[in-house]
């Protein structure tokens, strides 16, 4: 199962190792590497008196305002991309659009890239295979074997 945040950062991954932010009502986060999305929950990490989402989150930016609100974002940016070493931050949901210039090594991510993540997630997904059926397995029915017994019936890989 993958959230909003996952479906737009695997829709947004060019290559390397990206880390996702999605500015709306809360605060989404993910991280991919080679690939592969990592789902992340940062938003509730602890950032100055409160969390994350707290500041960078719709609320926060009602709060606080859009000037200091822009500046968190910076500061929230940079201080994830010196944990994390990614290659390059995407900022995206549908608050990326009050950011007057984005932070350094950062590009504007869509909505419309959730799409595409799901497509990707879609064609990455391992296909169903048949299991095994009683031929394969030498397992008998009842009728075969010429019993009655509901204990004698032989499911897949037991005897």
């Amino acid at each position: 199962m993958m959230n909003d945040a996952a479906m737009q950062a695997l829709g947004s991954y060019d290559q390397g190792k990206m880390h996702f932010l999605g500015l709306g009502t809360g605060l989404g986060s993910a991280l991919v590497v080679d690939g592969v999305v990592l789902p992340m929950e940062l938003a509730h990490l602890p950032y100055r008196k409160h969390t994350f989402e707290h500041y960078l989150g719709k609320a926060g930016m009602r709060r606080h305002g859009k000037k200091k609100w822009r500046k968190r974002v910076a500061d929230v940016v940079r201080q994830l991309a010196a944990a994390l070493l990614p290659d390059e931050v995407v900022i995206g949901g549908g608050k990326v659009r009050h950011l007057d210039k984005l932070p350094p090594r950062c590009r504007a991510g869509d909505n419309e890239n959730a799409f595409a993540g799901g497509l990707r997630m879609w064609a990455q997904a391992p296909k169903p295979q048949a299991g095994p059926t009683r031929a394969s397995t030498g397992a008998k029915s009842r009728r075969a074997t010429g019993t009655s017994s509901k204990n004698e019936y032989v499911g897949v890989g037991t005897r």
